[in-house]
């Protein structure tokens, strides 16, 4: 069945008295991953999965804003496979189509069980009349099953087409999105953050221990990269723009290292030392592309009142010669709430735009803390924890979380599943950005390099879907490798060409 021959007409409701039936609604004017795990939770529960979509008048009505067309949705939804049928709710409402229909359950968002607008509360009464009501918003998680439905090669070129279309439908080419690369060397920007060094450790599987049941490698060779808010600032730099860094590191051999790499790599290094910590060293040991587990040399702690205002004054030093500042936390102490409010009176004074990336894979963090910027980049995992909230659907995450943060755009990103950009003005504006690349060999610098290209972009003045554009091309790359290395904005470019041309 196609998809045209899935849409029903709302008038012409005809179903067999036997079928068992799930209902979803909402406007979806765009599917995204959130959408998907909602629909796929809605079809274990009936046999017929059908889909009532609000029409243009009632979006209208309710100051949507820009959204495609009510035959445009209608039809986006009815080529997902899983879907049986999508009714566009035009002079009915929700409660009377209920009534005629008949189905055995109605599937809403966690986000109606606390609060419900009447047409949702007319639309439950009338559900509970011959079925039932479930709030679920499918099944959170953090990884994708896409390897196990189709081969590497099939998944890609299908987000590749997806990414296309994502272009093309916002007017975005080629010659557009080369050109705001272009303009990446006008960009002036400091970063500050934790400063890391990875060491990879490549080794040979040995077999079992006889001793105890452990895996036994051999190490054949290691190799170090600068990573944290190191490599985001050497991104910068790679990507054309100009780029200052502050950070605070160890008394250590490791420090003047990271000292000398990002000398080389024309950054203005300003490294802050403090005995009391050594430079944060994570190992990692992997055999071939396989990461068997990391080790991590490092302490937490908060820095000291007197390095907190060491810090601040090189703020106060270099904010008159910059654009903007990227604040690339991974909750090892350096950022603290002192830092943040003298980083936003900067900001304040001085015009700066603020982009901010938290990352707490193994330390808990807030995203929260980031008020006001320009840009934030949370996980999903992230903003779930920062609203304390494991339940409700991406969207509402998403709504809730650049509404607290009063934060002009927010990527919510999904792993494997890419991002979601949002756009924060009066009518949310998003787009979701599949990964174009299915099997990534090292997502470590995957987050690290979309954060660099998406504060680059808007610095220089691309909007949030070129930059977006940009961004998704960046991670690609950086995930094809092992290890941090800074992508140059001419492999960025010609990658991007290859795409898109």
């Amino acid at each position: 069945m196609n998809a045209y021959d899935k849409i029903i007409s709302a008038d012409n409701t005809t179903f067999n008295g036997n079928d068992d039936i799930v209902f979803c609604y909402g406007h979806f004017n765009l599917i995204h991953p959130g959408h998907l795990r909602y629909l796929q939770h809605a079809k274990t529960l009936a046999n017929k999965l059908i889909i009532v979509i609000r029409s243009d008048e009632e979006l209208d009505k309710d100051s949507f804003g820009q959204h495609f067309s009510e035959n445009e949705r209608a039809e986006s939804v009815a080529n997902l496979q899983i879907v049986d049928g999508v009714i566009i709710l035009n002079q009915l409402t929700l409660d009377k189509l209920i009534d005629i229909v008949k189905p055995s359950v109605l599937v809403l968002g966690k986000e109606f069980e606390q609060q419900q607008p009447k047409y949702i509360s007319l639309a439950i009464s009338a559900i509970k009349k011959q079925g039932r009501v479930v709030f679920h918003a499918g099944e959170t998680h953090y990884a994708s099953t896409n390897l196990l439905h189709g081969n590497v090669s099939d998944i890609e070129s299908s987000n590749i087409v997806k990414f296309k279309t994502i272009c093309g439908s916002n007017k975005i080419t080629c010659e557009i999105l080369q050109s705001r690369i272009r303009d990446f060397s006008c960009s002036k920007l400091l970063v500050i953050g934790d400063t890391i060094v990875d060491n990879y450790v490549a080794c040979d599987a040995v077999g079992m221990s006889a001793e105890a049941p452990v895996l036994v490698v051999k190490e054949l060779e290691n190799r170090e990269f600068i990573g944290g808010a190191a490599i985001v600032a050497s991104h910068v730099r790679a990507l054309g723009a100009k780029c200052y860094y502050i950070s605070v590191v160890g008394d250590d051999l490791l420090s003047s290292s990271v000292k000398e790499v990002l000398d080389n790599r024309d950054i203005d290094t300003n490294l802050i030392i403090d005995p009391s910590r050594p430079t944060t060293y994570k190992t990692r040991y992997m055999v071939e592309n396989q990461k068997l587990f990391r080790v991590s040399r490092i302490k937490d702690h908060k820095i000291s009142e007197k390095i907190e205002n060491e810090v601040i004054n090189k703020l106060n030093d270099l904010a008159s010669d910059i654009d903007g500042i990227m604040v690339s936390d991974f909750v090892y102490g350096v950022i603290t709430s002192n830092i943040l409010t003298e980083i936003l009176r900067l900001a304040k004074k001085f015009n700066l735009k603020l982009f901010g990336d938290l990352q707490c894979s193994s330390q808990v963090g807030k995203v929260t803390k980031f008020n006001k910027f320009d840009l934030i980049t949370p996980t999903e995992k992230e903003a779930r924890i920062a609203l304390d909230d494991n339940e409700s659907g991406i969207e509402w995450i998403a709504n809730k979380l650049i509404k607290d943060t009063n934060s002009k755009n927010m990527l919510m990103k999904l792993g494997p599943d890419g991002f979601i950009a949002y756009n924060n003005k009066k009518s949310m504006e998003r787009q979701n950005f599949p990964a174009l690349t299915a099997n990534p060999v090292d997502v470590t610098g995957a987050g690290d390099s979309l954060f660099a290209a998406m504060s680059v972009s808007l610095s220089s003045g691309a909007s949030l879907i070129e930059s977006s554009a940009i961004g998704v091309c960046m991670a690609s790359l950086a995930v094809k490798e092992v290890g941090n290395i800074p992508i140059s904005k001419e492999k960025l470019s010609n990658y991007m060409g290859d795409i898109l041309e």
